[in-house]
């Protein structure tokens, strides 16, 4: 038999490196073409990686937990037809694999212009993109052996070095302190500015304890980053959103028995935030250091809860080139396959701004947390029937109509009051300009 590798498969441009949550097939077993091996998790998604030939699975490279950087090897078959296995060079340790692929990441990290290592060379494991942040940031590998790890066994993850990237950038002092704590003893004010660390949490009688899965730690990972990158503000509007609650419930018939597909209120606002950032494109923009990335694309990520309890962000890319109907199909088909873990890491990569509706759970009004590296995040509250004051041709007069509150957050560092609320503004005035007399 021959041999072929498996390889950790592409999953992104902005994927370079996985870790292998589950081994679905063991050494010995027979695999059939585009047969699930493995299942591998990254930052954004989950996924099953298949085996692009049959044959026997005669060694696993790596154990479950460990980071592969995307291309590596990480399984050998032995395939039916040419010479037996045992006639071939025999497939690698998986200990001498790791080693040597430490090796290499050690000397690529050595080549950074930087000081030399405080701990004599370094013996701990870094991932591909770690060391390409650290070469591209300027971290040396003293820094990176005293940056605490919150990855698998203590390892250094993309949030742990651009913590510590914004840290040592915030605070210059920072630099000088962590790469002589060895030999320097650290003041209280300069160790509290490095981390800080939660409270010891005191058990009481008849509590339980529940560890957080993969995706919610995820979740706390990136909460806690993006209040820290981002100074956070608020701005709310009430919208009078009568007009589309007409159209919808005129609408929605007619368009799922022509379309196949319902239409919700989701769509309807998503066509509202684009038309409102062609107005702001400012508020379309990422923050790269001292500069600013302002997107051409627009693409509005579209928070879902998950079954779990979890939460993720499908992204609807090129929303602007999309029409109505184009926008419901798509926004049905990505909470579709969120709810069954059916999207690929392209699907919720690349968003330029995010949509979370936090009226689906009742609430009038939320004040959201920034996706990064986003600047802005808007969130939709309840609809509900309110008595308010319209202006007609013979006076003001009191009338029922359907309110909804809008909050945005968005990140003070390049966005001010002006620019976030009068963005916000206009979301609502797309909304209650809405036309009730729209073609389906």
């Amino acid at each position: 038999m021959s041999e072929f590798q498996l390889v950790m498969p592409k999953m992104g441009e902005s994927i370079a490196e996985a870790t292998i949550i589950r081994w679905v097939k063991n050494e010995g077993d027979i695999i059939a073409a585009d047969e699930t091996v493995l299942e591998i998790a990254t930052d954004k998604v989950d996924s099953e990686v298949p085996s692009p030939k049959g044959g026997k699975l005669i060694k696993r490279l790596f154990n479950e937990g460990d980071v592969v950087p995307v291309g590596a090897a990480i399984a050998i078959l032995a395939l039916e037809g040419g010479a037996t296995a045992s006639s071939s060079a025999p497939a690698p340790e998986v200990k001498t694999a790791v080693v040597e692929v430490e090796k290499t990441f050690v000397a690529a990290i050595n080549t950074i212009n930087t000081p030399k290592p405080i701990n004599g060379g370094g013996t701990r494991f870094y991932s591909p993109l770690v060391l390409n942040i650290a070469k591209e940031e300027n971290v040396s590998m003293a820094e990176m052996e005293n940056i605490e790890g919150t990855g698998n066994e203590g390892r250094v993850t993309k949030r742990d070095i651009l913590a510590y990237v914004q840290n040592r950038t915030n605070a210059p002092v920072a630099n000088l302190v962590n790469a002589t704590k060895a030999t320097t003893p650290v003041s209280q004010p300069a160790a509290q500015a490095l981390a800080f660390k939660a409270p010891k949490v005191t058990l009481m009688q008849g509590d339980e304890i529940i560890e957080m899965d993969r995706m919610r730690k995820i979740i706390a990972e990136n909460m806690v980053m993006s209040k820290h990158v981002s100074p956070h503000v608020t701005s709310f509007v009430e919208a009078d959103v009568t007009n589309m609650v007409k159209w919808r419930d005129k609408a929605k018939i007619v368009f799922e028995k022509r379309e196949g597909e319902k239409i919700t209120f989701t769509p309807m606002f998503i066509e509202c935030v684009v038309k409102a950032i062609k107005d702001y494109p400012m508020i379309n923009i990422a923050v790269d250091g001292t500069n600013i990335v302002k997107r051409k694309q627009i693409n509005i990520g579209m928070a879902a809860a998950l079954p779990s309890g979890n939460l993720i962000v499908p992204v609807i890319k090129n929303s602007d080139n999309m029409n109505l109907i184009g926008l419901t199909k798509t926004v049905n088909d990505l909470a579709n396959r969120a709810r069954t873990n059916k999207l690929s890491p392209d699907e919720i990569s690349g968003g330029t701004f995010t949509l979370t509706n936090v009226g689906g759970f009742g609430n009038v009004m939320g004040t959201p947390i920034i996706s990064q590296p986003q600047v802005a995040i808007m969130a939709t509250g309840t609809i509900k029937k309110k008595p308010a004051v319209l202006e007609t041709e013979m006076g003001d007069v009191i009338a029922i109509r359907h309110i909804m509150f809008l909050s945005l957050s968005y990140d003070h560092r390049v966005v001010d009051g002006s620019l976030g609320g009068s963005f916000l503004r206009r979301v609502a005035d797309y909304m209650e300009q809405w036309d009730v007399n729209r073609e389906i």
